[in-house]
């Protein structure tokens, strides 16, 4: 009867996990909707729509209950930046919608939902932003003449092209424009004048003074000659300020947070710059952006349902959908560890050994020599690989970048790994009962194609409770640039293009974690769990780190080493140590070192495809 009570003990533990898991879902979606919906004021809408320009677009709608054909409200169009889409828009739907305008957040064309985008088609309808406009300009419940439109990154590129073709319109629709983290047009590009292409529109930006892209001024070299912290003292910027006006027509200079006011036109205009103390991607998760896009919309339309700018609760859905986001990775251990107490899927679990302390100096050494070496081959391999990523690392028939890039890495690093534990073995294990066998590498085909099975209706559970969310309260799991969302069928093709590539380095991490690296250290395998997740991210750290305190310092980034390749180890910083967590506390339950590898491998896969740009090949 002993084993019985053994049995219902872990299957109570592991009922308490996997409840704990659905609790956080749950109250993530409820929660998160409660604050985007303002409480139930704010009607959401997922809308589909063909544009006139023929492309499926996805975007999030918020009308306020203030909002209607009797008292229509003003209408502001959000953009996402490159690799993103439209609920990286969060903070700034949040705080308008509750102060009364009806926002639309769009998933620009190429992005999230929206239809994939043809190389060389960026500008058209402004990457679909304007195609937006235009369908913000039919609703009833939005003032006509009250239109705005902001975007970050490639999201105030998307506004630039919007104005440029709303310039050509017979009747123009936009009459705000607020640029994030992205540099206004200063000069025409056929004859090198200063212009005004904003014409009266009202005008700002909001700049990141330690922006990794933007806001530099250049000698005709190329060679950069102003760092973006010096950025509102360049002729670039007064030139802005002063309406576009040649900066040798002025002597007075002006200031970044003040609004400068004059007639266009016979229409009075407004130009503003904010110059925050900041990075590009901080904007996303930013009180002081938020406020600053507030207060500029407030100025320039009037909120309905005037609030101060800085009384914000965007907050309060980021740290909802954080919840979800750990709902999500407790639900991926939890549900494989239920999974193979089941009489199905028992094939795929066998007693794991306990953990022992390394025994002998020999072993010691490959293992602390093993973590430092792979850390420090990872940083350079990145390194490497980020200045050839442009120049045929990628090749032109693979739709997405970034998956793909930040894959071949994983694989690079994958096959370094497993050559390393092969050295090990071969010179410290070979030959006698810690052998391979005797370690559990390999247990045979039924319990590997028993664990394949495992990891898979494991990640379909998992990315299934992220529809079950997304369809009954509009929202994801996030935080910041780490995203798990609702995708469409055709992010599965595009998973499956860089999958193999994860698959190699998860799988080999799993098998050094658990397989050669599973000791005590202290009397405690928590402690050797906990410095390999820190290991696992020991190289990205370091890169990271770098970057920014050379930027910090100097203003500039490292030379040869680009600032979106740092902010693409951003969510690695993140996924790295999970993965280490989740397949020790897997393999702790199966002795199957495949599993936890697997898992994290499709999981990552999917939520790479799924956040990113996709081109038309």
């Amino acid at each position: 009867m002993h084993w019985i009570r053994s049995l219902s003990v872990v299957l109570t533990l592991f009922a308490f996990w996997l409840v704990l898991s659905l609790i956080l879902v749950a109250v993530s979606g409820v929660g998160a909707s409660l604050v985007q919906s303002d409480a139930g004021s704010v009607e959401i809408e997922d809308l589909r729509w063909e544009t006139p320009t023929g492309k499926t677009m996805s975007a999030l709608l918020y009308v306020p209950e203030s909002a209607t054909p009797d008292n229509p409200a003003p209408g502001v169009v959000a953009s996402h930046g490159w690799f993103n889409n439209r609920e990286m828009q969060d903070l700034n739907y949040v705080e308008l919608a509750r102060r009364g305008f009806v926002v639309m957040s769009i998933d620009m064309y190429g992005h999230g939902d929206s239809d994939w985008l043809v190389p060389g088609e960026e500008a058209v309808a402004g990457t679909g932003m304007y195609d937006a406009v235009k369908l913000m300009h039919d609703l009833p419940y939005v003032d006509p003449q009250e239109i705005g439109v902001t975007g970050h990154s490639n999201g105030a590129r998307a506004a630039n092209f919007s104005v440029l073709e709303d310039n050509e319109a017979a009747e123009p629709l936009i009459a705000a424009v607020l640029l994030v983290d992205n540099d206004p047009i200063y000069k025409n590009p056929e004859t090198g004048e200063w212009v005004n292409v904003y014409g009266a529109r009202d005008t700002g930006l909001i700049q990141a003074k330690y922006d990794e892209f933007f806001f530099r001024t250049y000698d005709e070299n190329g060679v950069v000659l102003t760092a973006p912290r010096d950025y509102v003292s360049t002729d670039n910027a007064q030139s802005f300020l002063h309406f576009g006006a040649d900066p040798s027509s002025f002597t007075d200079e002006r200031e970044a947070g003040v609004y400068y006011d004059e007639a266009i036109d016979g229409t009075d205009s407004s130009r503003v710059i904010y110059s925050l103390d900041q990075t590009h991607p901080w904007s996303h998760t930013s009180a002081t952006a938020a406020g600053d896009l507030v207060e500029f919309f407030d100025t320039v339309f009037e909120s309905p349902n005037p609030i101060d700018a800085a009384n914000q609760v965007w907050q309060w859905k980021v740290f909802f959908n954080t919840l979800g986001l750990i709902g999500f990775g407790i639900f991926l251990v939890a549900f494989a560890r239920a999974l193979v107490t089941t009489k199905m899927f028992a094939a795929a679990r066998l007693p794991a050994p306990d953990a022992q302390p390394l025994a002998g100096r020999a072993a010691k050494l490959w293992f602390w020599g093993g973590l430092a070496v792979s850390a420090v081959v990872s940083a350079v391999t990145y390194v490497w690989l980020s200045q050839q990523a442009f120049t045929g690392l990628v090749p032109a028939f693979i739709p997405q970048t970034p998956p793909y890039f930040i894959g071949f890495w994983a694989a690079v690093n994958g096959v370094f790994t497993l050559l390393v534990l092969l050295a090990a073995w071969w010179f410290t294990m070979r030959g006698s009962n810690s052998g391979l066998a005797a370690r559990g590498l390999w247990q045979g085909w039924r319990p590997f194609g028993a664990g394949v099975a495992v990891a898979l209706l494991t990640v379909v559970a998992a990315f299934g409770l992220v529809f079950v969310v997304d369809y009954f309260f509009q929202t994801d799991f996030r935080l910041w640039v780490l995203a798990v969302r609702a995708f469409t069928p055709d992010k599965i093709g595009l998973a499956l293009i860089v999958l193999p590539l994860f698959v190699i380095y998860f799988v080999a991490n799993s098998v050094a974690v658990n397989v050669f690296n599973r000791v005590t250290i202290g009397g405690r395998e928590w402690i050797n769990t906990a410095l390999l997740a820190f290991f696992n991210a020991l190289g990205p750290l370091v890169l990271v780190i770098a970057q920014y305190v050379t930027f910090a310092a100097s203003g500039h980034l490292i030379p040869g080493f680009g600032g979106i390749f740092s902010i693409w180890l951003f969510p690695v910083l993140v996924i790295l140590p999970v993965a280490a967590i989740v397949s020790r506390k897997i393999y702790r339950e199966t002795s199957n070192p495949y599993i936890g590898g697997l898992i994290m491998a499709a999981a990552v896969a999917m939520v790479s495809a799924s956040n990113t740009l996709t081109y038309v090949v």
